[in-house]
Parts: C-alpha cells; sequence; structure tokens
C-alpha cells in the first residue's frame, strides 16, 4: 500500500491550504483515515482523524480550523486547513488503517509565513 500526499505549500498567515493523501495498492477500504504533523524540533503530534463511519476528532489546537473529509470511491483523505497561523507550519503526514495496519504517507510541507 502506497500513500501519496500533496498539497503543501508556502501560505501567509490566514491563508488556507488543502491537503490530499489517496491510497494505492490495496483492494480493501480503510478503517480510519487521518493526519499528523511534526513541526521543526518538535516531535509527531495528531492533528485529526475521520473513521469509516464519518465520524471526525481534532487536536485542540486546530478544531475549528481545519476540516478532514474523506473520498471512498478515490481512497482520498483530505484536511482542509483555513485561518492558518504561523504555528501551523509542520510536515503534514497522512495515515491510513487497513486491516489493522498503519500506513503512512510520505509527508507535505507547510509553512505559514506571519
Amino acid at each position: 500500500v502506497q500513500l501519496q500526499a500533496s498539497g503543501g505549500g508556502l501560505v501567509q498567515a490566514g491563508g488556507s491550504l488543502r491537503l490530499s493523501c489517496q491510497a494505492s495498492g490495496s483492494s480493501f477500504s480503510s478503517n480510519v483515515m487521518g493526519w499528523y504533523r511534526q513541526a521543526p524540533g518538535k516531535q509527531r503530534e495528531w492533528v485529526a482523524t475521520m473513521s469509516s463511519g464519518g465520524s471526525t476528532n481534532y487536536a485542540g489546537s486546530v478544531k475549528g480550523r481545519f476540516t478532514i473529509s474523506r473520498d471512498n470511491a478515490k481512497n482520498t483523505v483530505y484536511l482542509q486547513m483555513n485561518s492558518l497561523k504561523p504555528e501551523d507550519t509542520a510536515v503534514y503526514y497522512c495515515y491510513f488503517v487497513i486491516m489493522a495496519i498503519n500506513y503512512w504517507g510520505q509527508g507535505t510541507l507547510v509553512t505559514v509565513s506571519s
């Protein structure tokens, strides 16, 4: 299974970005999809999760600004990020749980300038 993340880039504070992550190489649907991020010099932290049933959970630092969604037909998860802040600067990693195995994308860099 391979995950391909995209959509990162440089944006000014207050701006928006939309990250995408598509899985390939599996005939099984993902039970859970989500995102983590790792800022420079910090540990990786959980950002958001979406279950196969559509329920969502967000870290407190992004709640109300970020929205996770999924397209099951495309085996893709999205992260819409609005009202970005400099502290959102990080490498964002997507993950899928398929048949109880965690798979990770390669990461996409988001840089928010002040």
